[in-house]
């Protein structure tokens, strides 16, 4: 199925390919929209020339203050008069630092775009700044006419602008590579007989003995040969519990050791790593190219064509109708200037700018601007249930006391004394609510496991044991009522004195958000859906609680990309939520990959937009604002181009024999006038995001 949106860098398409394809010092062509695992290079220098773009616009725009006020058009439309000695050629002087300095990425584009035989934007506005400074030059050295060097200056100024603003608003070429790679630790401690030596990973050779310390990233993916920890894998699995793992269990790299030591032989290191096969998955959904052309790249292109055409056209024309040379120079001229696309220019990079801005401090950020304005089109909606539908921290829920002579505090805290010298996930639950809680723990004495259903020992003189549900049915004794209120919850009981008297309820918590966000969704007619590594009862339980339209649980990263490939083939428009390295593939493959700030940075950086917030209800507000966005790019379109139609047959003269002909002035008023609605009416998408 072709992709719907460019997962590589926004902003790489035509009218820009003159500033985004450079040479590097090292003579080798780098272009930012696939960069591999050299990533960094050409992020850096797509800031670069930021700063570059940014220099050029504050540059020029000081040097033409100067311009428009010496300006003879600008002083009689002002009705005020100040000549400088050498006027026209101090103009003259500084137009040309102007034009050949601040207006070179122009220039340079345009020689770009005629060698790749693909005329664009840069081809009209290198056109118009030529025509208008080569024949403002002439009128210096004694053509008749006027000059045109403050539509000049002003022009560069305005296009330096709005290349600024579109390459700043698109900054951030994806870093998911670099960062799946930091997830692996720079060095490993390998097992050499009875010393132990620190190596730099890629030193590392498969059969290799390597030591993982307590809370340490494993360095590779191996098979344990010997000791036991729980290992915490919810950032490549999606699995919310961390997972026991004994000698001869697998191990993957970049996953978080528990609190015991454990001596791995690597079975998989570089290219063959677990994470090394999740960064291929996220380069081929990458490679999938966009269906949605850039609309002001494609209406610059036809522009041109129009432009070039009706000023030459107007030239030959009144040449050949007998009018002198510079009365037909001058209506190509201002063919010329009322052409360039100044609104055009902004009509897309300001709504980016402002849209960008608004949701960011709305909790949206955006890193894709084609999927977001595609976010209109989205039918169904794939969660991932760890930290996106649930907090993703496995913890205690509920506690309550069914002996009235000792209080749910008092049990809670007897409860504890049993597991804090335990890694176990329930006891680090536990033990994590009494932290918060700030509540001393007791001391265990004669602690004893009982094998498969819980633990037992003596404190503060009483036998306390904390037991499965198992214990309960072994013993034929009644689950208390009330203590199990949901599949999704793991519910562990605690027995004093051979007495059940209480129950702890443990579980990956739903945010208090998500309820309302399915209702939303709902209302707006998207279905919903879980994919998630949790086991089928969890997975079942959290889907009937949030009345998702289905569910799809023990998922593994390959299973995603699956399940959204599968959604897209029936026709839907899928946007992807997760938050862990397990979902990067699928986000990278969604049509529209949003991540949960509460995750890792990759997945942010596969994602097309990160809720900063991590609240599924923002995903409504990206839906509503995508649209406002999408319409906002569509009316300034409109207008950039629609003005044209009329004010460019008016500069050719059609109305010459009924006495109305525009002059280059008002051409240029007109010109800028069209820029200003322009920009006015992106601003009115900042009313359009409510919270």
């Amino acid at each position: 199925m072709d992709k719907q949106h460019n997962h590589q860098e926004p902003g790489n398409h035509k009218a820009h390919e003159h500033h985004e394809e450079h040479e590097h010092h090292d003579g080798h062509k780098h272009k930012d929209g696939n960069h591999g695992r050299q990533g960094g290079g050409s992020h850096d220098h797509h800031a670069m020339m930021i700063r570059d773009f940014r220099k050029r616009f504050w540059v020029s725009t000081i040097i033409s203050i100067p311009i428009l006020v010496f300006s003879t058009m600008i002083q009689n439309f002002l009705g005020y008069q100040w000549l400088l000695p050498g006027n026209k050629y101090i103009l003259l002087i500084l137009s040309t630092f102007v034009y050949f300095w601040g207006g070179w990425p122009f220039l340079k584009g345009f020689y770009e775009e005629i060698k790749a035989k693909g005329p664009g934007m840069m081809t009209l506005i290198s056109m118009a700044i030529s025509v208008a400074y080569f024949y403002s030059a002439a009128t210096v050295f004694g053509l008749k006419g006027e000059d045109f060097f403050w539509e000049l200056v002003t022009l560069i100024d305005i296009m330096l602008l709005g290349h600024w603003l579109e390459m700043k608003s698109v900054l951030g070429a994806s870093k998911a590579l670099q960062l799946l790679v930091s997830m692996m630790p720079a060095e490993a401690h390998r097992v050499k007989g009875d010393q132990v030596e620190d190596v730099k990973l890629e030193e590392l050779q498969k059969n290799d003995i390597i030591l993982i310390k307590p809370g340490e990233k494993v360095s590779a993916d191996g098979i344990i040969v010997d000791g036991s920890s729980y290992l915490n894998e919810s950032m490549l699995t999606g699995e919310s519990k961390p997972v026991k793992k004994e000698k001869d269990d697998k191990v993957i790299g970049g996953s978080i050791n528990g609190n015991g030591s454990l001596k791995v032989k690597v079975v998989g290191t570089g290219k063959d790593s677990y994470l090394n096969k999740v960064i291929k998955m996220v380069e081929e959904a990458q490679k999938s190219k966009s269906k949605m052309q850039n609309l002001s790249d494609r209406a610059a292109k036809w522009l041109t064509y129009i432009a070039l055409t009706i000023g030459f056209g107007t030239l030959t024309v009144w040449l050949l109708l007998g009018y002198d040379f510079v009365f037909a120079l001058e209506r190509m001229v201002t063919v010329m200037v009322i052409a360039c696309p100044h609104a055009l220019g902004l009509a897309i990079p300001l709504v980016v700018a402002i849209s960008t801005a608004v949701s960011a401090q709305n909790g949206l950020l955006i890193r894709n601007r084609t999927a977001f304005e595609e976010s209109r089109k989205i039918t169904t909606l794939l969660f991932d249930k760890t930290g996106t539908l649930t907090t993703g921290v496995f913890g205690v829920a509920r506690y309550e006391s069914i002996n009235k002579a000792i209080k749910k505090e008092e049990m809670f805290r007897l409860a504890g004394a049993l597991e804090q010298n335990s890694e176990h996930p329930i006891a680090v639950g536990i033990i994590n609510k009494l932290k918060e809680l700030k509540v001393s723990i007791p001391n265990a004495e004669k602690f004893n496991a009982i094998t498969g259903k819980g633990v037992e020992a003596r404190v503060e003189g009483k036998q306390v044991k904390v037991v499965s549900p198992g214990y309960l049915k072994e013993k034929n004794w009644e689950m208390p009522e009330g203590s199990v209120s949901s599949e999704a919850e793991t519910v562990v009981f605690v027995i004093v004195d051979e007495k059940i008297t209480g129950y702890i309820a443990l579980s990956d918590a739903i945010r208090p958000e998500s309820r309302e966000a399915i209702k939303t969704f709902k209302d707006n007619n998207i279905k919903t859906f879980m994919a998630t590594g949790d086991n089928e009862r969890v997975a079942k339980a959290v889907a009937s609680e949030l009345g998702l339209d289905g569910y799809f649980a023990e998922v593994l990263p390959h299973n995603k990309v699956e399940i959204v490939k599968d959604l897209q083939g029936k026709g839907e428009f899928v946007a992807m939520t997760g938050d862990g390295v397990n979902d990067a593939p699928a986000l990278a493959q969604a049509n529209v990959g949003i991540a949960v700030g509460s995750g890792t940075d990759i997945a942010a950086e596969t994602a097309d937009i990160v809720l900063v917030n991590s609240n599924p209800k923002d995903i409504a507000n990206l839906i509503l604002f995508g649209k406002a966005t999408y319409n906002k790019m569509i009316q300034n379109l409109i207008w950039a181009t629609g003005y044209n139609t009329v004010a460019i047959p008016l500069a050719a003269g059609v109305l010459y024999s009924a006495g109305f002909v525009l002059g280059p002035a008002v051409g240029a008023v007109f010109m800028s006038l069209s820029t200003i609605i322009v920009a006015i009416n992106a601003q009115f998408l900042k009313r359009k995001m409510k919270k």
